[in-house]
């Protein structure tokens, strides 16, 4: 495809659709709208405009879909995938501006967004009158609800609740041509139509802009209870959440991190305080919520007795609401933890939960076959498991050539146990070339028919998911 590059013309125009100070130009402003915490990408957009309302980025997408220029939708810049850089220039569709939460409906626990609401603000603004946004990714105080909604994205309490499309209702959607459609009704059931709410939940800003989202909302539990079980063997640690649900219990967060893991938090955050054994391996993260503190006390035995069964030491149980914090610290630093240890990549592979111990076994075995540390932790309830693989001493060729094979092995594996690819980061550009692996050519063929209809002009967030389409 051959883009427009941006002329004088275009730039006179988006400061007709937009106020000019929401239109950005500079290079400061540009390179940091270039880059989300992929990696060390950067690939910074043309022009960053700020909308402030639906009309003004369906004026922005009517212009851009006649003229052929490209449009990165860009939220809170927190993506792990690239699924906000701007590989092919042109317009940094920054959505910050439209973050007001439109209504809260009590009677019918539904609340209406505009996609930059942080994450966090919104769970705390429904908690204060007694209701439960539950998608929680670990970036829940920067994320924003258009990017969690772009991504699928999941969290911690995805193993009770479930992600981010089994939230959705119905979208306001501004399609590539500027038109504005409704995706669905708010309506707890609906078999009206194709749902095109749920094409649009995962599809990382392909298909259409979102511009307000109407979501579900539970009862706020009232009470929870929070466990660290330390484990002396990571595999074993791994059979146990298995065993978990099998005993008839159902976490609200059921979180895996490995020895490295634990031990890079505790370097690098100064307020968390966790003693752990040398011979400790590995450590499970569980959560029960619910209304009766007695019936999460007798879940708690439950769990208590299942894990011993695989070989844990002693216990943790959380004291009170500091305690909590400190250990959620602890499993939500991780990611900083490694970042700021070494430059690294991060796979989000995902498998049936029974599977997780044979991926992890696969994913060492893998690095010890080409030369890699990996520090695993994860979503151990619902089988996602993320994968750092460590810089350290790797040669360029080793990181550069060798590492993408070692790369495809861990993703072929993954469908081999019955996973996929990703469970909530999205595909975005890093993971795009290995789509093969999941799909096959009728898939993606089918993949890549939908784009055609929807975005015929291919301007929406190109060279993200779908591989091959020869832009």
């Amino acid at each position: 495809m051959n883009y427009k590059k941006l002329q004088q013309e275009d730039i006179a125009m988006f400061e007709t659709l937009l106020e000019p100070a929401r239109v950005l130009l500079d290079d400061e402003t540009r390179n940091a709208y270039g880059h989300d915490e992929t990696e060390d990408l950067v690939h910074p957009p043309e022009v960053v405009l700020k909308p402030i309302n639906t009309a003004e980025v369906s004026a922005i997408l009517k212009y851009c879909n006649t003229q052929c220029i490209p449009v990165t939708p860009i939220g809170g810049r927190t993506g792990l995938s690239g699924g906000a850089l701007c590989v092919y220039g042109g317009v940094g569709l920054s959505m910050e501006k439209m973050n007001h939460l439109v209504e809260i409906d009590e009677l019918n626990l539904q609340v209406t967004v505009q996609p930059a609401v942080i994450t966090q603000v919104l769970q705390e603004t429904v908690a204060a009158k007694g209701l439960y946004y539950p998608p929680d990714p670990s970036s829940r105080g920067s994320c924003s609800i258009g990017g969690n909604l772009a991504e699928n994205a999941g969290g911690p309490r995805a193993v009770k609740y479930g992600v981010t499309k089994d939230f959705v209702l119905n979208l306001e959607v501004v399609m590539a041509n500027g038109d504005v459609i409704k995706t669905g009704a708010n309506t707890l059931k609906n078999s009206t139509g194709y749902n095109l709410t749920q094409l649009m939940v995962g599809s990382e800003g392909t298909l259409g802009v979102i511009t307000q989202a109407v979501l579900k909302l539970v009862p706020l539990p009232k009470h929870n209870l929070l466990m660290l079980v330390p484990f002396y063997d990571a595999a074993k640690a791994c059979e146990a959440v298995s065993a978990i649900f099998r005993a008839g219990i159902i976490p609200s967060a059921l979180e895996f991190m490995e020895r490295d893991a634990i031990d890079w938090v505790l370097r690098f955050v100064d307020d968390v305080h966790v003693p752990v054994e040398p011979s400790i391996q590995a450590h499970l993260l569980i959560e029960v919520d619910g209304n009766h503190v007695d019936a999460l006390m007798a879940d708690c035995e439950v769990i208590s007795n299942v894990v011993q069964e695989y070989g844990c030491g002693e216990i943790l149980f959380a004291d009170d609401e500091a305690q909590k914090n400190q250990l959620w610290k602890l499993r939500r630093k991780v990611a900083e933890a490694v970042k700021s240890n070494s430059v690294y990549k991060e796979e989000d592979t995902v498998v049936p939960r029974y599977q997780l111990p044979m991926l992890l076994k696969g994913v060492k075995e893998i690095g010890a076959r080409f030369g890699f540390q990996s520090v695993c932790y994860g979503h151990a309830g619902d089988g996602n498991l993320h994968i750092n693989i460590i810089r350290g001493e790797l040669t360029e060729t080793q990181w550069n050539d060798e590492l993408p094979v070692a790369i495809r092995e861990i993703f072929k594996l993954c469908v081999q146990l019955g996973g996929t690819l990703s469970g909530e980061h999205g595909i975005g550009l890093v993971q795009r070339d290995y789509m093969d692996i999941a799909f096959g050519a009728a898939e993606l063929s089918l993949m890549r028919q939908i784009k055609d209809v929807m975005d015929p002009h291919q301007i929406l967030n190109p060279g993200k998911i779908i591989p091959d389409l020869n832009f």
